[in-house]
Protein backbone atom coordinates (compact mmCIF):
# COMPACT_ATOMS: atom_id res chain seq x y z
CA UNK A 1 0.00 0.00 0.00
CA UNK A 2 1.71 3.78 -1.33
CA UNK A 3 1.16 6.24 1.80
CA UNK A 4 0.70 10.01 0.77
CA UNK A 5 1.24 12.87 2.79
CA UNK A 6 -1.58 15.56 2.27
CA UNK A 7 -1.90 19.23 3.52
CA UNK A 8 -5.28 20.18 4.18
CA UNK A 9 -7.35 23.86 4.62
CA UNK A 10 -8.16 24.38 7.90
CA UNK A 11 -12.02 24.40 6.92
CA UNK A 12 -11.57 20.81 5.11
CA UNK A 13 -9.74 19.22 8.01
CA UNK A 14 -12.27 20.64 10.82
CA UNK A 15 -15.07 18.48 8.66
CA UNK A 16 -12.91 15.63 8.23
CA UNK A 17 -12.28 16.06 12.08
CA UNK A 18 -16.34 15.32 12.11
CA UNK A 19 -17.18 13.06 10.54
CA UNK A 20 -14.31 10.74 12.62
CA UNK A 21 -15.67 12.98 16.00
CA UNK A 22 -19.18 11.54 15.37
CA UNK A 23 -18.99 8.48 14.43
CA UNK A 24 -19.55 7.97 10.76
CA UNK A 25 -15.30 7.22 10.00
CA UNK A 26 -13.19 5.18 12.17
CA UNK A 27 -10.54 8.19 11.76
CA UNK A 28 -9.15 10.34 9.17
CA UNK A 29 -7.45 8.45 6.59
CA UNK A 30 -10.62 6.28 6.11
CA UNK A 31 -12.27 9.54 5.59
CA UNK A 32 -10.02 10.52 2.73
CA UNK A 33 -9.65 7.38 1.07
CA UNK A 34 -13.64 6.36 0.83
CA UNK A 35 -13.60 10.41 -0.39
CA UNK A 36 -10.81 9.58 -2.84
CA UNK A 37 -12.54 6.19 -4.04
CA UNK A 38 -15.97 8.08 -4.42
CA UNK A 39 -14.51 10.39 -6.91
CA UNK A 40 -13.02 7.95 -9.18
CA UNK A 41 -15.58 6.03 -8.87
CA UNK A 42 -18.12 8.86 -9.86
CA UNK A 43 -15.63 10.70 -12.69
CA UNK A 44 -14.10 7.18 -14.22
CA UNK A 45 -16.97 6.95 -17.59
CA UNK A 46 -16.44 10.85 -18.01
CA UNK A 47 -12.76 10.37 -17.76
CA UNK A 48 -13.28 7.52 -20.40
CA UNK A 49 -15.09 9.30 -22.52
CA UNK A 50 -12.61 12.02 -22.62
CA UNK A 51 -9.45 9.85 -23.57
CA UNK A 52 -11.64 8.34 -26.07
CA UNK A 53 -12.81 11.28 -27.29
CA UNK A 54 -9.04 12.97 -27.36
CA UNK A 55 -7.82 8.99 -29.40
CA UNK A 56 -10.61 9.56 -31.94
CA UNK A 57 -9.62 12.78 -32.64
CA UNK A 58 -6.04 12.08 -32.69
CA UNK A 59 -6.57 9.14 -35.16
CA UNK A 60 -8.17 11.59 -37.42
CA UNK A 61 -5.48 14.17 -37.50
CA UNK A 62 -2.76 11.16 -38.26
CA UNK A 63 -5.57 9.95 -41.23
CA UNK A 64 -5.53 13.88 -42.15
CA UNK A 65 -1.77 14.22 -42.36
CA UNK A 66 -1.34 11.27 -44.04
CA UNK A 67 -3.49 12.09 -47.47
Amino acid sequence: MKTIKISLPDKLAIEVENYVKHGWFTNEAEVLLTSLQEFIRHNRPKLMEQFMKEDIEWALNIKKSAK
